[in-house]
């Protein structure tokens, strides 16, 4: 059993970010005794679809831009709207540390257009998975084939140095255990 308290924390992060990729639910309940993230139940980062989008229109997040979606990518997940607050322009490479389940990749990706690209990079295979998934309806949606989802941490990134414009989280760097390394 790994003792390293960053690993610990790493696994309490993954395996709660896993159970609500496989059932849904919040990030903000723990589970019984478990101290990572509920998989389960109505809370202030919302639980049932219909309490994300309200969650989502709340912080600034628009109709259109909700309704582009894929179904499931907005899990409640966010406490903020960094898409709002990068300016993303046309053509630019935009990558979005601790992805989940592709919400703010997928509207970076329609703010990028067809010549930019949208990057994903999660921990937790279940949410990496979960966007993949969700890879089709978003081509369908938008007839953009410009987004993707990387398995790997936020503090040893799957993607080569100076190969991005824009770098977005939302409500994932504080649940690194090594922040400066970030």
């Amino acid at each position: 059993m790994n003792t390293d308290p960053s690993e610990l924390i790493r696994q309490k992060v993954r395996e709660g970010y896993g159970a609500i990729a496989r059932e849904g639910g919040s990030c903000c309940g723990p589970s019984a005794g478990s101290g990572a993230p509920s998989g389960g139940g109505s809370s202030c980062c919302g639980g049932a679809p219909a309490d994300a989008q309200k969650l989502a229109s709340q912080i600034g997040y628009s109709v259109e831009e909700l309704q582009a979606l894929p179904e499931g990518a907005n899990m409640g997940l966010s406490c903020g709207n960094p898409n709002a607050l990068a300016a993303l322009q046309p053509g630019e490479v935009v990558l979005d540390l601790g992805s989940g389940g592709g919400f703010d990749v997928f509207i970076a990706g329609k703010k990028v257009g067809p010549t930019g690209r949208a990057i994903g990079v999660d921990m937790t295979p279940e949410m990496v998975s979960k966007a993949r998934q969700n890879i089709a309806a978003y081509r369908e949606r938008t007839g953009l084939d410009n987004v993707e989802f990387r398995l790997g941490e936020i503090e040893h990134l799957p993607v080569a140095d100076n190969s991005v414009d824009v770098v977005i989280s939302n409500c994932v760097i504080n649940l690194s255990p090594d922040k400066p390394q970030v």
